[in-house]
């Protein structure tokens, strides 16, 4: 064994062994100060390892012609069990580094962490193939994006690397970065779909991929339907799931949409009608035909649904014939809507300070026993309570200050 092989091979073992050391601490016992030093110095020994590992990738071309591997990257998948798409994503990061010398020395001295020096070098290869950038361009956006990996996160330096071109020179580079855009959204337009699966116990899956901006559009409608919830129940000392919050304000997105938005077809503006007889519309526990292709819904639901969706209830009689059917002009008015936002402020279930603005309009008297849309006949809840006043194993009643109280029913033997 050589000199230098020994020196490895104790500097690599002086590593195990600290490492070994501090696996033995708990850090439950630490200080508050020594747990973040610990943190942010093990943040720069992992990016230095880091650097140490690609460079021993980018001179390891004779363990792949040793062992007969295409690259490194199926050695490492066949000895290190390695995923080959991770060995491959490592082996190219490495040949990248021995481009950029900056990047390389950022890692190294454990200012860039091997996510950032993923996306800047990234961003480096677009640039490098962009026929309007110099090498001095190259230079000058490698510099910057280093500089700016000190106080920025992996995914801003991947925005940023879109964009570095405009910060070397804005006059040059203003009209390629709109085609980039414009070839961006356009890619974004041909990869937009939606696809949905009924999964037979109430639920229905949804998968989509739309744009970006349309993405954080959403993201950003839902967050502001699903804070006040997660805030109301986190003073209330009960924590929810903030997948399932924004599940449920994804959902309020689709209940209260305009239909009148809508494009019309047939002559008639997209509605959704829903079929049961007077007797089960009057029914705690009954189902109701949703749409015309006969998918079951509960009575409750259906009642529910009456109160604020573009929703056609069809009564049949006992020969099926229709009694009634339905007008969304038994719907509150949007002004009906907000007076009631004025007068209630928010959901009037007991105990619920659910803001106005994601309420929805209650009939105290419902519509299939002849229930008026006025002002005094309807409250604010919202859409959990809302639920719960239709649910048949809840009673409520009305206090004195207008708001409902429920109580669960006692279970029959």
């Amino acid at each position: 064994m050589s000199l230098e092989h020994d020196t490895i091979d104790a500097d690599l073992s002086a590593i195990e062994a600290s490492l070994d050391d501090l696996l033995t601490r708990d850090p439950a016992y630490w200080q508050t100060s020594q747990k973040k030093d610990a943190l942010s110095r093990l943040e720069k020994i992992q990016a230095k390892q880091a650097a140490v590992k690609l460079r021993l990738l980018a001179a390891s071309g004779d363990i792949a012609e040793e062992t007969g591997a295409k690259d490194v990257s199926g050695w490492m998948r066949t000895e290190l069990l390695v995923d080959k798409g991770v060995a491959r994503s490592q082996v190219n990061l490495a040949e990248s580094l021995a481009k950029y010398e900056l990047v390389a020395a950022g890692l190294a001295e454990g200012v860039l962490s091997q996510d950032k020096a993923r996306v800047i070098t990234k961003a480096l290869d677009q640039i490098e193939t962009d026929p309007a950038a110099s090498t001095e361009d190259l230079l000058l956006a490698e510099k910057l994006l280093v500089e700016h990996a000190t106080w920025w996160t992996a995914n801003e330096l991947k925005v940023a690397g879109k964009r570095i071109l405009m910060m070397v020179d804005p006059d040059r580079f203003e009209a390629a970065e709109a085609k980039a855009l414009q070839r961006e959204e356009e890619h974004a337009q041909r990869r937009t779909f939606f696809q949905s699966r009924d999964n037979g116990d109430g639920t229905v899956d949804i998968h989509a991929r739309v744009s970006r901006a349309v993405g954080l559009r959403l993201r950003t409608m839902l967050d502001s339907l699903a804070q006040p919830r997660k805030w109301s129940a986190e003073e209330k000392g009960r924590k929810a799931p903030y997948d399932r919050l924004l599940g449920q304000a994804f959902a309020r997105v689709i209940e209260t949409y305009d239909v009148e938005n809508l494009p019309r077809h047939g002559g008639h503006a997209t509605t959704v009608f829903v079929t049961m007889s007077l007797d089960e519309l009057r029914k705690d526990l009954a189902t109701a035909s949703l749409g015309f292709d006969g998918e079951k819904i509960t009575a409750a639901e259906a009642r529910r649904m009456a109160c604020n969706a573009d929703l056609v209830p069809v009564v049949l009689g006992t020969d099926s014939e229709i009694l009634d059917l339905g007008r969304t002009a038994r719907l509150a008015h949007p002004i009906q809507h907000r007076a009631l936002r004025l007068r209630d402020k928010c959901c009037q279930a007991e105990d619920c300070d659910a803001p106005a603005a994601w309420t929805e309009a209650h009939h105290l008297k419902p519509w299939s026993e002849g229930g008026k849309t006025n002002l005094a006949d309807m409250v604010l809840l919202c859409p959990s309570d809302h639920r719960r006043i239709h649910d048949p194993h809840y009673d409520h009643e009305r206090l004195p200050n207008g708001q409902i109280r429920f109580n669960r029913r006692a279970l029959t033997p």
